[in-house]
């Protein structure tokens, strides 16, 4: 078994550790020290070019103005890596670049660093003062169905007989998406045309899609490539992971139902993907490992190419996610967003190891940039289910949307999607992704073709 010593909790996990940036001391601060998560921004009014800084606190650390503090060697390195407008150079590195430089900032931001703190300072910008940007460059966008409780019940509505298909336990199943549709939170997301085909009608429309959805998900970015040719194994996947975000598949149900059949979605999601803009790293989430959740009985052992005994033992996460809606009558009226579910990572049937695993098993390589989605995180109970197809049946069952008296099927135009997640653990200083959020604005004007 190899020795994962890059994401092994060290040091920077210390749950006595404290930030002489005061803002990262308080409770329920996404951002504590023990976190350090990546992200882009630059200062508004837009100066200068964009480059990668680290979250602490209600502040943005720009990393590359105190490369110069850190150890020569793989820290400095790493910082002067993150003068890019995207953190694929810095993610190209590999884990160890990236443990040595969180370590170095880690040190920079203790609350007992005196001699360099003046320096650092200089460095900080409040992130009500930034903009956040796309984190990374996607080179390829893979997204997974890796949540047995999502795969019934979605399957359960198209095909009540027969909800899970023969091969969902053997196979982490996935589509190919589209990595130009990839954008961060707070970017334009707007209703698609497509081919929609009622069901009391013999042919199909091209319309607005109606049944508009949103799908919880957890997102994650290889770091180091792989070689063309040389499978990675579950025991090794974790060196080719560089971190992760919250990540929204947004859905359109009813060009979805039309188009997918043989080939799976294409147009009902490649319209927009929305991600938070800051990455959590592979190592900040080391305390918060935990088992893979047990199979049913009867259930099919992984095949050996997705089987590792470590990776059973602790390749899972475990992450609360939450989903939040906020409609254009509410935000009018001042009334806080309503939750729509509670879900927990902890719940997935395949692990992300197992998924590179197989991601890479037919000789194909991952890429620097890579972005893998797990999936719609939905759990056992009505309180976790995460996409509104589950919520309300298919649209059988409306939402009440308690603050106004409005009922939601599906998503309507001016409605705000908000996803949240915290890590939390015995012992440990619970960390957060900040959010991922997006108001639906109408579909385009078409008039009549030329």
């Amino acid at each position: 078994m190899t020795n994962h010593h890059h994401i092994s909790i060290n040091a920077t996990h210390d749950p006595a550790l404290r930030s002489w940036v005061t803002s990262a001391n308080a409770a329920g601060t996404d951002f504590p020290i023990q976190n350090l998560p990546f992200g882009v921004f630059h200062v508004k009014p837009s100066s200068g070019p964009a480059r990668c800084g680290v979250a602490i606190g209600d502040q943005i650390l720009d990393v590359s103005a105190i490369a110069s503090l850190l150890d020569e060697g793989l820290a400095r390195t790493a910082a002067q890596a993150c003068a890019q407008p995207q953190l694929n150079e810095l993610m190209a590195l590999g884990p160890a670049a990236a443990s040595a430089l969180r370590e170095g900032l880690s040190r920079l931001l203790r609350a007992d660093q005196a001699t360099q703190r003046e320096v650092v300072a200089q460095a900080l910008h409040p992130m009500s003062e930034a903009q956040l940007l796309m984190p990374v460059k996607v080179a390829g966008y893979t997204d997974f169905f890796a949540c047995v409780h999502h795969a019934t019940n979605a399957g359960r509505l198209f095909r009540p007989d027969a909800p899970l298909l023969p091969n969902y336990k053997y196979v982490p199943v996935a589509y190919n998406g589209r990595a130009a549709s990839v954008r961060v939170s707070g970017d334009r997301v707007q209703r698609p045309w497509g081919q929609i085909k009622p069901a009391d009608q013999a042919a199909p429309v091209f319309a607005p899609a109606q049944r508009l959805d949103y799908e919880v998900e957890l997102g994650m970015y290889v770091g180091s490539a792989s070689r063309d040719g040389e499978p990675v194994s579950v025991a090794h996947a974790w060196e080719h992971v560089f971190g992760f975000s919250l990540l929204n598949d947004w859905s359109a149900r009813d060009i979805q139902s039309w188009e997918y059949q043989p080939l799976g979605p294409f147009l009902a999601k490649g319209f927009a993907t929305s991600v938070s803009p800051w990455v959590v790293t592979a190592q900040a989430l080391a305390p918060f490992r935990t088992a893979l959740a047990a199979r049913a009985e009867g259930d099919p052992a992984p095949l050996p190419h997705l089987f590792d005994a470590q990776d059973q033992h602790n390749g899972g996460l475990n992450i609360h996610m939450q989903a939040q809606l906020r409609t254009a009558r509410m935000r009018a009226s001042g009334a806080p967003a309503q939750r729509l579910s509670l879900s927990n990572t902890d719940t997935l049937y395949w692990s992300f190891a197992q998924m590179l695993a197989h991601h890479t098993s037919n000789g194909g390589a991952v890429a620097t940039g890579d972005l893998m989605g797990s999936g719609t995180v939905s759990g056992a109970s009505a309180q976790a289910l995460g996409s509104l197809l589950e919520i309300t049946r298919g649209g059988a069952e409306p939402l009440a949307v308690a603050a106004t008296g409005e009922a939601r099927t599906f998503l309507q135009d001016g409605d705000e999607v908000i996803f949240s997640a915290r890590c939390e653990a015995p012992g440990r200083v619970s960390i957060g992704f900040g959010q991922c959020a997006a108001t639906l604005q109408p579909a385009m004007e078409r008039g009549a073709p030329a």
